[in-house]
């Protein structure tokens, strides 16, 4: 196979792995029934019928004599089915009161690996209480408890050892919550306060009239009356205007509008009484529209009473309507524009409104047709505002995106990039690694990188796990999005469907699998101690070999099988014992995780050549590599055997054939291949051409 149809196989392989990321359509599965919300929420809270529109609950409090709304309840998993780090969706009892505040959020199910019988549920259910009393108005971090909490900013502890899963958490009931206030609380169009961009305050620059037109910082719309009357062509509304059909050319409205609370509008705009002015009546992160007009048609209208909400002059952003209010705030203009009135409505900050998102602003304009019952026609104009990005500080990182994950792991990233870039190349170039004693040297220091770097410090131990939580998403219909929360494991399955394809399973099990170095280096201990070395016969390592392929399909079956079978089957892997709890849990976990490695140390890597489902997985996906890599001369295996009798692994047949599935690219049989004194054909060979010197 060419290197061309290689990387078109590996970009079609990741094509698709993507498409099923963006793609998968999520799933709905509440439990709850209005009995077990009442049982949860008792008097004097008294529980509603569930939401018609939208699955929540609400709930509401005896107040003399009238019946107050006090908040909401909700399951997570109906609103933000967010797969975990499993592949299944924690499910999570979410309430918020009418202020848009936490008041509790409960664990109803989960299937976390490291909270089932790892850490624990205490670690979990902790984590979740710390939201209560924080308020979906504040931008809701994991960590940084360096910082000092506002009533912008909040810090939740974290749970070591269990990064992604709590990032899937945070984002799970965030994301619930946020949906829930957007429809039923009415603030903050459903933003995410943490995703919203801030003006610049110190970005001011002198500019005139015309250059904020210019530069988008002002808009200008001249409406005739003739653009008007066409809104309404074949509606109920033509011809309705009598002034319009009579003087078609005049002016309709001529309309200047722009955010005046962005400094390079307002201080240009206004004089510097009403900058000041402006300034004393707004609250950190408020905005202001400025609206500026004359014609026949004004956005306030005859019948328009200070202070209130406008009904000629809406605010809309991602097809959700802003509220906004009369400032009447008197203010002068300090450029010379001719206009009739000059308006300002406030947005108050709660309200959600992001400046870095385009403004989409409307001017209703409604026709009556009829004297007794007037039938209203309505029709918009519209325009399009949006303030330079120079202007904006971007939105604050708030640590529960993927994007932000990856971003505050960019340095481990780099050093696992750096690390697999080395190996690679390693690989690439065996004639030059096997050379004399590298190849002794390299693999000490890579397993060493492999158990500290990968497995113990960035927790990057690929496992079943992985691909049963794919499948359980999948047959759920569910989005794969939960896989990005864990980069390192994305980039080291990138790495390994390439390896797969070039070399097969070896270069994963036999390099970069921190469990399978653990055992490597169990059996170097078990050597030095002296411990029986074990080495079976080829009949009953070709038995053996087979029970991990028995065990994989037991736990690829039990995906699809109810309960929990596939939470504790995935236990026939020891790497969350060994390496994500560093073997902190119960006692027959790490007993058996003990165990293994103490079997390494006399059957040289007992688990991994016959127990270890992923290593199953792994090489029959192996079975497409596009290399048979290990040189082998004709003599191979007839008669010489010296590869066959020094291969640890037991992968190379009597008859000199290489066994990829069971080969973990240990490159001693490369290295013997290459050797004058390792080889016994290429010794052979050089005994008969050197001559023979004489003894006398």
């Amino acid at each position: 196979m060419s290197w061309r149809r290689a990387l078109t196989c590996m970009l079609c392989m990741l094509a698709g792995v993507l498409a099923l990321v963006i793609g998968a359509a999520p799933a709905q599965a509440g439990v709850l029934t209005h009995a077990d919300m009442v049982k949860r929420f008792p008097p004097p809270l008294v529980v509603g019928e569930r939401d018609a529109e939208l699955p929540v609950w609400p709930l509401f409090k005896q107040n003399a004599t009238a019946i107050d709304l006090v908040g909401y309840v909700f399951e997570s998993v109906d609103l933000a089915p967010i797969p975990g780090f499993a592949g299944v969706p924690l499910n999570l009892l979410v309430a918020i009161d009418a202020n848009g505040s936490f008041t509790g959020v409960e664990v109803l199910s989960h299937h976390e690996p490291v909270f089932l019988d790892g850490l624990g549920e205490a670690p979990l259910r902790q984590f979740v209480a710390q939201y209560k009393g924080l308020s979906l108005k504040q931008n809701i971090s994991i960590g940084g408890r360096v910082h000092q909490a506002d009533a912008a900013h909040a810090y939740i502890d974290g749970v070591s050892k269990a990064t992604a899963s709590v990032r899937i958490i945070n984002q799970s009931v965030l994301a619930a919550a946020l949906k829930v206030s957007r429809q039923k609380l009415g603030f903050g169009g459903g933003r995410d306060p943490s995703q919203i961009a801030r003006i610049r305050q110190d970005a001011y620059r002198p500019l005139t009239l015309q250059q904020m037109l210019e530069q988008g910082l002002l808009l200008h719309r001249r409406v005739r009356n003739r653009e008007a009357e066409q809104l309404f062509d074949g509606s109920a509304g033509a011809g309705l205007d009598a002034q319009a059909l009579a003087r078609p050319g005049d002016i309709f409205i001529d309309l200047y509008l722009g955010l005046a609370s962005v400094p390079s509008v307002g201080r240009n705009l206004l004089t510097a009484a009403g900058w000041r002015k402006l300034q004393g009546r707004l609250e950190p992160d408020d905005h202001v529209l400025i609206v500026m007009s004359s014609g026949r048609y004004s956005v306030t209208g005859d019948d328009f009473v200070r202070g209130s909400v406008p009904d000629r002059i809406v605010l809309r952003q991602d097809n959700l309507p802003i509220d906004m209010r009369d400032l009447d705030l008197d203010v002068k203009l300090a450029v010379p524009l001719a206009v009739d009135n000059v308006t300002l409505f406030r947005v108050i900050g709660q309200a959600g409104l992001d400046p870095a998102a385009p403004l989409d602003i409307a001017l209703p304009i409604t026709r009556n047709k009829g004297i007794v019952y007037p039938e209203r026609i309505t029709r918009e104009l519209g325009l399009q505002y949006r303030v330079p990005a120079d202007l904006l500080v971007a939105a604050e990182s708030d640590n529960k995106s993927w994007h932000s994950v990856w971003w505050q792991r960019r340095w481990e990233l780099a050093a696992l990039a750096a690390g697999l870039v080395v190996l690679g190349a390693a690989l690439l170039m065996q004639k030059r690694l096997v050379a004399g004693r590298r190849l002794a040297w390299f693999r000490r220091a890579y397993l060493l990188y492999t158990v500290g770097f990968i497995g113990y410090s960035a927790q990057g131990q690929l496992s079943i796990v992985n691909i049963t939580g794919v499948m359980q998403a999948l047959s759920a219909g569910r989005s794969l999005e939960f896989l990005l929360f864990d980069p390192m494991t994305v980039v080291l399955w990138a790495f390994v469907l390439l390896s797969l394809l070039l070399w097969g399973r070896g270069t994963f099990c036999g390099w970069l699998c921190p469990f399978g170095a653990l055992q490597e280096c169990s059996a170097r201990l078990g050597r030095l101690l002296h411990l029986p070395q074990v080495r079976l016969r080829h009949a009953w390592h070709a038995r053996l070999k087979r029970i991990k392929y028995v065990l994989l399909a037991a736990v690829l079956a039990s995906v699809f099988v109810p309960g929990q079978a596939t939470d504790k089957l995935v236990e026939l892997e020891p790497f969350k014992t060994a390496i994500t709890l560093g073997f902190v849990r119960s006692w027959p976990y790490v007993a058996y995780a003990a165990g293994l490695l103490l079997a390494s140390g006399m059957v040289y890597k007992f688990f991994c050549r016959y127990l270890c489902p992923f290593g199953g997985a792994l090489a029959l996906l192996g079975r497409m590599r596009m290399l048979n890599w290990i040189a082998r001369y004709t003599e191979c295996g007839t008669p010489c055997q010296t590869c066959r009798h020094r291969c640890d692994y037991q992968a190379i047949a009597p008859s000199g054939k290489v066994d990829y599935d069971e080969c973990f690219q240990c490159m001693d049989c490369v290295a013997i291949y290459d050797s004058d004194q390792l080889c016994a054909l290429r010794i052979i060979e050089r005994k008969r051409v050197l001559p023979i010197k004489s003894s006398a």
